[in-house]
C-alpha cells in the first residue's frame, strides 16, 4: 500500500510522537510497503512560541498538495493537529477523502499551562479537528475513554511499543558517583511535564534529570543539588536508566510515555501519580508505585522486583504496534 503520514512533528525533532512515528514507518517499509512522511523540514518554517525546537510549517498548503499529487497516495493518516495537519485535512476534505487521525498530545492542558487560554475552549477545537476522520487513534483505554465522553466518536485503539534490544538491564552503573538510591527523570524538560513536582521532593539520595528542553535553564537555577545532564541518546540513554533505583514520571497530561515503557526494559521501577498513562502502563504492583503523593511512590517503587520489570515490558511489542496501526487505516479507494 502507499501510505501517507503527515505529521508536524518529526526531525529533528525528539519526542515520544517523533521516536512513534520512525518506528512505524521504518516496519512498515521493511513490510512492503511504500510510506512517505510528509514534516515540517520540507517547508518554511517558523519556532514555535517559547518551544524554539519545535518548528511550524508556514502556508503549507501549496507545496503540501504537490508533495501529494506527486505521491498519490492509497491511504493518508494525519497524525499531528497543527499547520500541516489542518492544511492535511482541509485537502482530504476538498477531495473527498477518507483519513485517519491520532491523538498524541494533550495541547488544552498544554496550552492552558503555557496561555491560561481555557482547556475547554480548545477541547472543542481538538474535537472539531478528529472528527472529520474517519478514526481517531488513541494509545490507552484510560484515554479512549476520556475521548468518548469529550464527545469524540471515532476513538480506535492504537498501543505502543519499546526497543527491548537497545534497552534491557546490565548496561553499567551511569551514576556510580552519586549517593544512592538515584531517583531519575528523562524526557523532555518543560513546564507540561510537571518536573518541578518530583524535584521539590524531600528524598534520599540523589536526583537525575536527562533531557533538554525550555524549562531547563530555570529548573538548573531553581534546583542546584540536582544533576541535570542534558540530552543523552543510545548507549548513553540506556545506561541511564539501567543504572537508576527508581524512574520518576511527574507528568498528568501525557497520553502514553513511551519512557515509562523504556524504564521498564531497562529493569528500572516507576514512580508516577494514577494518571492515563501510568495507570495504563504499570498494571503490575511489582514494577512501579503509583500514588498522589509521589514522594510515597518514589519510596516504594524502591521495593520493586526489577526482573518483573523487564518482563514486563517485553509484552510491548513494535510488531504489535505497527500491524494495529496498519489494521485500522482506511484506504481512500
Amino acid at each position: 500500500m502507499r501510505i501517507l503520514i503527515v505529521s508536524d512533528a518529526w526531525f529533528p525533532q525528539v519526542n515520544g510522537v517523533v521516536r512513534t512515528l520512525s518506528v512505524v514507518v521504518e516496519k512498515l517499509r521493511a513490510g512492503g510497503d511504500t510510506v512517505e512522511i510528509i514534516g515540517p523540514d520540507r517547508f518554511r518554517s517558523m519556532p514555535t512560541p517559547g518551544y524554539a525546537e519545535i518548528r511550524l510549517a508556514i502556508a503549507p498548503k501549496r507545496r503540501l498538495t504537490q508533495l501529494v499529487t506527486d505521491f498519490g497516495p492509497e491511504i493518508v493518516h494525519i497524525a499531528t493537529e497543527g499547520p500541516l495537519g489542518w492544511a492535511m485535512r482541509a485537502l482530504c476534505r476538498r477531495n473527498n477523502w477518507p483519513f485517519t487521525t491520532a491523538f498524541h498530545t494533550r495541547f488544552p492542558e498544554y496550552l492552558e499551562a503555557r496561555t491560561r487560554i481555557p482547556a475547554d475552549w480548545s477541547w472543542r477545537v481538538m474535537r472539531r479537528f478528529h472528527e472529520a476522520g474517519a478514526g481517531t487513534f488513541a494509545a490507552t483505554a484510560s484515554l479512549r475513554q476520556e475521548l468518548t465522553r469529550r464527545g469524540f466518536t471515532k476513538v480506535r485503539a492504537w498501543t505502543r511499543g519499546v526497543d527491548l534490544e537497545r534497552f534491557h538491564p546490565g548496561e553499567g552503573d551511569a551514576w556510580s558517583g552519586l549517593p544512592r538510591p538515584v531517583f531519575l527523570y528523562a524526557g523532555r524538560v518543560a513546564i507540561e511535564k510537571n518536573i518541578e513536582a518530583f524535584l521539590a521532593l524531600d528524598l534520599p539520595g540523589s536526583k537525575v534529570v536527562v533531557g533538554d528542553g525550555p524549562a531547563l535553564p530555570a529548573l538548573k537555577q531553581r534546583f542546584p543539588q540536582v544533576t541535570f545532564t542534558g540530552y543523552r541518546d543510545n548507549g548513553s540513554l540506556a545506561r541511564s536508566y539501567s543504572g537508576a533505583d527508581v524512574f520518576v514520571f511527574p507528568s498528568r497530561t501525557d497520553t502514553f510515555g513511551l519512557v515509562l515503557l523504556e524504564a521498564l526494559a531497562a529493569g528500572t521501577p516507576v514512580a508516577a501519580f494514577p494518571v492515563t498513562g501510568p495507570i495504563d502502563v504499570i498494571t503490575d504492583p511489582r514494577v512501579g508505585a503509583l500514588d498522589e503523593d509521589l514522594r510515597a511512590a518514589c519510596l516504594k517503587a524502591l521495593e520493586c522486583d526489577r526482573e518483573a520489570c523487564r518482563r514486563h515490558a517485553e509484552a510491548w511489542s513494535w510488531d504489535a504496534c505497527v500491524a494495529q496501526f496498519k489494521a485500522a487505516l482506511v484506504p481512500i479507494r
